[in-house]
């Protein structure tokens, strides 16, 4: 039977924790889309911008690849890069809120969700690579 376009196999193959993780990686990306479209458009917040939006992005799309590995090395390299991306998000942030772009409530916000990331990420990155 199809529900909502999905067969009951797939459904019951679903981690809800690993579709929770994706949902949260996707609102932190599009979260950050928003405040770099507060940033000057111009010189060095340009460039800032452009890195932390990279950064975030990948940190949601490479999540999701990591879901969907072929094999556990597969899935703990991808986790490895979604480590990366995340500290980078957090590196950006932080360099945002050193330089005051974009509102501060929301810098704040947003670079203590990509430590809370990093450090699911880092646990993750551990427990792949031991499962190898």
């Amino acid at each position: 039977m199809k529900i909502g376009g999905t067969s009951d196999a797939h459904q019951s193959r679903v981690n809800p924790k690993a579709e929770a993780l994706k949902a949260r990686t996707k609102t932190f990306a599009l979260d950050v889309l928003e405040l770099v479209d507060t940033f000057p458009a111009h010189g060095a917040a340009s460039r800032i911008g452009f890195q932390l939006a990279d950064a975030a992005t990948s940190v949601a799309a490479n999540y999701r690849a990591s879901c969907r590995a072929r094999s556990k090395a597969e899935c703990a390299a991808k986790i490895g890069v979604v480590l990366e991306e995340s500290d980078e998000s957090a590196f950006w942030l932080e360099i945002a809120d050193d330089r005051t772009l974009g509102p501060k409530d929301a810098r704040r916000r947003l670079l203590q969700e990509a430590n809370e990331l990093t450090a699911i990420f880092a646990a993750s990155s551990i427990t792949a690579r031991l499962s190898k």
